[in-house]
């Protein structure tokens, strides 16, 4: 059992490295917050997320496969080895696109049927996610200046900024693992209960974010756009409130996506027309590719194993 589960040990170190590090990029690239502090906090709020309310989105991911402990493992494999390409190249990307496109891809090449009201279900989310991020940064950036222009004193916003930070981070990062522990295990919680599912899950975001995270971490914190401390205080205040919205869906989307739709947001509502494009275009371009990519990986190494011998139905 264990030799099957090291896979998602991997996916969700992978994840923890590339998505996990969106909760606290803007503040940290900022020097608002210490990277040290940062992936300590986000390491625990992650795993309380996870065991706490991680079980809805492991419901989800169960509907788009019910295959071998051997199936799983090369799902949640490729899907691990497509999101290690796109930390190697500093875009982050989405986790859950590259668990179904996985999925998908192994259950085309298996004659298995796939969901298709889950995955339009998914897709949609996936769609929503940016869109709710922009919405909640644009609404955030207008209605909390009303209260922080009232502050007079510079020190005094300034700290309240990084109290709001931390507790918004720690927040987001509940979040996240409460949304995202479903792709690292989900596949695996017929086998090994849900419960256990959601506590492995989320220990293994967290290893990744208290290891190797600091890459992505400055890419989505520096290079999409300039933010201030107050913008990026609402960033992580909206990223988070989008990602546990879907949460409690029961739907895993990308806090990659959210993120950037808050900077997008809440930039234009604070007057900043200068977003970097060409990263924005270089994260949409990613996401289309990660389910694609990760579904033709899984094809291959099916394709593969059939060819050692293995039998693979």
């Amino acid at each position: 059992m264990l030799y099957y589960i090291i896979p998602a040990l991997i996916f969700g170190w992978s994840l923890g490295t590339n998505s996990a590090a969106n909760v606290f990029g803007p503040p940290v690239a900022s020097k608002m917050i210490k990277y040290q502090y940062a992936v300590l906090l986000s390491a625990v709020f992650i795993v309380l997320g996870a065991f706490l309310q991680g079980q809805n989105g492991i419901e989800t991911i169960r509907r788009f496969s019910s295959n071998s402990l051997l199936i799983s493992s090369i799902s949640v494999l490729s899907a691990a080895f497509t999101l290690m390409i796109m930390t190697y190249l500093k875009v982050p990307v989405s986790s859950s696109q590259a668990i179904i496109g996985s999925i998908i891809g192994i259950n085309l090449i298996t004659n298995q049927s796939v969901e298709w009201t889950a995955l339009i279900k998914v897709v949609s989310a996936w769609v929503a996610t940016p869109l709710g991020g922009a919405f909640f940064g644009f609404i955030s950036y207008k209605l909390f200046a009303i209260f922080i222009r009232k502050i007079k004193s510079i020190v005094l916003r300034g700290r309240i900024l990084k109290l709001l930070t931390i507790i918004f981070g720690c927040y987001g990062a509940y979040a996240l693992g409460a949304n995202n522990v479903a792709n690292i295990t989900g596949v695996f919680a017929d086998d090994i209960g849900i419960t256990n599912a959601t506590l492995i899950g989320g220990i293994a975001i967290a290893s990744g974010v208290l290891t190797f995270s600091k890459r992505i971490m400055l890419s989505v914190g520096k290079d999409i756009a300039a933010l201030d401390y107050f913008t990026s205080t609402i960033v992580v205040f909206s990223q988070s409130i989008t990602v546990w919205i879907f949460a409690l869906i029961g739907v895993p989307v990308s806090i990659s996506q959210a993120v950037l739709g808050a900077i997008i947001g809440s930039s234009l509502a604070a007057g900043n027309a200068e977003i970097n494009r060409k990263q924005v275009t270089k994260m949409i371009v990613a996401w289309v590719n990660t389910p694609v990519s990760a579904g033709f990986l899984a094809i291959a190494m099916v394709f593969c194993l059939r060819l050692m011998g293995f039998s693979i139905q």
